[in-house]
């Protein structure tokens, strides 16, 4: 109610029923992606939970570049927000080929609801604050200084990313299974019910030994699903 009273006051509405009507009758689809952006939680920021990287890095990449089957990986940032989370899986990748090609294609799904901050995502550009918690190298290598206090992600790490609106209430349309999704503190919203149905989905979106991680304040209940917990936050489809 905080989030969504001044988009009432703007537009002069004196109810919320009078702004569900403006909502459900206006056929452009603004007033819905407005409603979105308002409602939606889209904090985050570079290296968050940063025990999920090291594992990434240490042990993800390693197994699907010993046991690989395919000449492409495919990774799922689901609730990417402002592009932090994907950006940071490109520029791990891009450490990891660079000792190593193993792959031909390495592709990153990144989607939100929120066309607000996919913007932002696609865009990225970061605060020198913001990206001063990520390696130098990195900052070296997969970053320019655009403005005085501004950083900008390289082409060859944007171009790993395809940013995207999903809802993940939605049928996954996907044809091919991916290889580890990431998808952190999102489910801490939804009710049980809908918590369970998008792990299950999650589950077969993944291809077999694929990896799910989600936040460190999240969990999934054994009987739920057939994942395999693995550690805190992580789990493996077997």
């Amino acid at each position: 109610m905080g989030r969504l009273q001044s988009e009432l006051s703007k537009k002069n509405f004196t109810s919320f029923s009078q702004y569900y009507d403006y909502v459900v009758n206006d056929e452009t689809g603004r007033a819905a992606n407005e409603l979105i952006d308002r409602i939606s939680t889209n904090h985050t920021y570079f290296m968050r939970e940063k025990e999920h990287f090291r594992f990434f890095e240490e042990q993800v990449l390693p197994y699907f570049a010993e046991h690989k089957k395919e000449n492409s990986l495919r990774l799922w940032s689901a609730g990417c927000s402002t592009g932090e989370e994907p950006y940071t899986l490109a520029m791990i990748l891009s450490d990891f080929e660079s000792k190593k090609k193993v792959w031909n294609e390495t592709k990153i799904l990144a989607t939100d609801i929120s066309e607000k901050v996919l913007t932002k995502a696609e865009l990225g550009m970061y605060t020198s604050q913001s990206v001063s918690v990520l390696p130098s190298i990195w900052r070296l290598n997969y970053m320019s200084k655009c403005e005085e206090d501004k950083f900008k992600i390289n082409d060859s790490i944007k171009n790993k990313i395809l940013f995207t609106k999903f809802n993940l209430m939605d049928e996954f349309p996907f044809k091919r299974r991916f290889h580890t999704i990431f998808c952190r503190n999102v489910m801490i919203y939804f009710e049980s019910k809908t918590r369970i149905a998008l792990v299950n989905k999650f589950y077969n979106a993944l291809e077999t030994g694929g990896y799910l991680f989600i936040g460190q304040s999240e969990s999934i209940i054994r009987n739920d699903s057939a994942f395999k917990y693995i550690m805190p936050s992580v789990y493996r489809k077997v």
